[in-house]
């Protein structure tokens, strides 16, 4: 039987070969049978290049072909997996402070501390750390010529809210020793520093014969809030209360600051005003939380009142996340279905609501599977979705404030007054800026003021010049390039150039300038930074650089990243999965994550009267003096894009 399977797979090997690009044929070969002709499905729409146009149904169908292919074959674990590591989840209810005891056969797996894992195999680049020098691709392919804009699609709000996320999940461990870049002389004039240092990435064995070694995340990976609670005891201990389960909070809304005057928060290394008032919003949700279950249930001590609303208000930000923030990010039908099946199912919310998880992930969405899923890798986030999360470019150079004692205009626009400069918005100096401004004030100037968009020659020039940050928020003594930086820190940590990485994703790859991009500018910029090698082209230059879909603020190549990790935070989560039920998170709490479908419901808890004067659109997430979207009475799976 099994020389028969092998025969059969030879010779549908031998024919499929005709029909996939020669680059796949290698990968093609280490899949199964059934695999092998989903790529085949993947990979000739994929050369038409028309999924997205695809009817909705299609688009998910194809996207979901697409998934799968990737949960099986992107990836990757760095570092041994602890075998016969195992515990009763009953023991532990509730989120722990660095993360361990969620996955329930590897009581460490998404820990503070842990490996980054991986989707694409590392490409040792070690050689090539300054080929091309990072200052001249900074300089002459990403640095911020004139402010471009996303229209009325994404707003500030939107773009704090990516860098909140980020101060959830990710963050690398150092070494103590520096390095240095040096502009060439051919752009040291157009460089904000001529120089800079920075720390290097900490490389740790794995102990592993497969990836020998690898980078550690200082921050908790699980989507558990640890931007608000930390990614350990000793920040926790330092933003609770210990009275009621409730956080530290300013009687004004926003953070409170210690005696240095530094923002009392889970995290908050390189902050700035817009990421703490949604740390300070989501610290009044918490408290909001436990306010009810005190009411509810008046048997709740303090540490399971705090145990109980950290899981809501952590599973409340997820949701915002999937179901309001990426489908403003990726501005689709399908993707919109998409999003909302992973949080529902195909049944859809009514459903889910009256008769609970029905059927598998399909069916009934991600949330709420009977136990959780990590295809055979322990969780982690990856190296490749650090590199794809790069979205400094969607800041602009200055904050637009209004004037919100004045009469709305029938788009709910507040007149425009001070333009604050963002560099007075970063760190302590911002905490002190946005006192002056208030929470309301701040929200709704961002709110009415469009993100930068993530396209060449965007990157803020006053991030090449920014003082970074320890863990603790205090400054650092040097100054540094951050686009520079950015480029330096992929090559650092062997993340795959352009090309490659789209290979690994199992997307067609380039062949020359024309296939990344139709801007002629662009196409010239680039034959003069890295030549005719377009292996070189470094990714995050690819990504800003590469023709967007329609409606997509991303590129193509970072929506696959998104397309397999958004969901895997999900599904291998047991507090999203096993746990997510009223037994954990209590009747009321269940209740209270239910009902919420948006920052615009968060807000409407906490500020009633700001959205009711000021947010004529949708979300939150988009300009809020853009108007609603028009109803559609075509049922969403049955639609056709544009």
């Amino acid at each position: 039987m099994f020389r028969l399977t092998e025969l059969i797979k030879n010779l549908s090997g031998a024919s499929l070969r005709r029909f996939i690009h020669q680059d796949f044929h290698e990968v093609v070969d280490r899949m199964t049978i059934i695999d092998a002709f989903l790529f085949l499905i993947v990979h000739s729409i994929d050369k038409l290049g028309i999924w997205h146009r695809l009817p909705v149904i299609l688009g998910l169908l194809y996207l979901s072909v697409r998934r799968h292919l990737h949960q099986e074959y992107s990836l990757f674990n760095v570092g041994r997996s602890p075998t016969g590591v195992r515990y009763n989840p009953a023991d532990y209810p509730y989120r722990t402070a660095d993360g361990k005891y969620n996955e329930p056969f590897n009581e460490g797996a998404g820990s503070q501390g842990t490996f980054f894992g991986r989707n694409v195999l590392p490409v040792n680049q070690q050689d090539k750390l300054k080929k091309p020098d990072p200052m001249v691709v900074a300089t002459r392919l990403l640095a911020r010529k004139k402010f471009i804009d996303t229209g009325k699609q994404f707003n500030m709000i939107a773009a704090s809210w990516i860098q909140f996320m980020i101060h959830d999940w990710v963050d690398h461990m150092e070494e103590t020793e520096q390095i240095e870049l040096v502009a060439p002389k051919e752009v040291a004039n157009q460089c904000p520093l001529k120089s800079f240092r920075f720390y290097k990435t900490k490389e740790v064995p794995t102990g592993f014969w497969d990836i020998k070694s690898g980078a550690l995340n200082i921050r908790t990976p699980w989507w558990d809030g640890s931007a608000i609670y930390g990614s350990n005891e000793k920040r926790l201990h330092k933003v609770r209360t210990f009275k009621d389960g409730k956080l530290k909070i300013s009687e004004d809304g926003l953070l409170l600051l210690d005696q240095d005057g530094i923002a009392v928060s889970g995290d908050v290394r390189n902050s700035w005003a817009g990421v703490s008032i949604l740390q300070a919003l989501f610290v009044k949700e918490h408290n909001a939380v436990c306010d009810t279950l005190k009411r509810e249930y008046k048997n709740l001590g303090d540490e399971e009142l705090y145990r109980h609303a950290r899981l809501v208000t952590s599973a409340v930000i997820a949701k915002v996340h999937t179901i309001d923030w990426t489908v403003e990010l990726l501005k689709t039908d399908t993707l919109l279905a998409g999003m909302r099946g992973n949080w529902y199912g195909l049944l859809g919310k009514t459903f889910k609501d009256k008769f609970g998880h029905v059927g598998g992930a399909i069916l009934g969405g991600v949330v709420g599977l009977k136990k959780p899923e990590n295809h055979g890798v322990p969780y982690s986030l990856t190296e490749e979705f650090v590199s794809v999360y790069r979205m400094h470019s969607l800041l602009p150079d200055y904050l637009q404030l209004r004037d919100i004692s004045a009469a709305p205009d029938s788009h709910k626009s507040p007149p425009s007054t001070d333009k604050i400069p963002m560099p007075s918005l970063i760190g302590r100096g911002g905490e002190r800026t946005l006192s002056g401004i208030g929470f309301t004030k701040l929200m709704v100037s961002m709110g009415h003021q469009a993100s930068g968009a993530l396209e060449p020659w965007n990157y803020p020039m006053w991030l090449r010049d920014v003082v970074p940050q320890d863990v603790d928020g205090t400054d650092r003594p040097d100054h540094v390039d951050l686009a520079a930086l950015e480029v330096y820190r992929d090559r650092e940590r062997n993340v795959a150039r352009y090309n490659e990485f789209r290979r690994a994703l199992l997307l067609i790859p380039i062949s020359k300038w024309e296939d990344v991009t139709d801007d002629q500018e662009v196409i010239e910029a680039l034959h003069q930074v890295y030549g005719d090698e377009v292996e070189e082209l470094d990714l995050l230059v690819g990504l800003m650089a590469e023709k967007k879909i329609k409606g997509f603020a991303i590129s193509e190549t970072a929506f696959i990243i998104f397309l397999l990790m958004a969901t895997r935070r999900l599904e291998a989560d047991r507090f999203f999965t096993s746990n997510f039920n009223e037994e954990t998170y209590t009747k009321k709490g269940f209740e209270w994550v239910n009902s919420t479908e948006s920052l615009k419901d968060v807000l409407d808890r906490h500020y009633p009267e700001m959205t009711v004067k000021w947010m004529n659109s949708a979300s939150a997430f988009s300009v809020w003096d853009s108007p609603p979207p028009s109803p559609n009475p075509i049922p969403l799976l049955f639609r056709v894009p544009k």
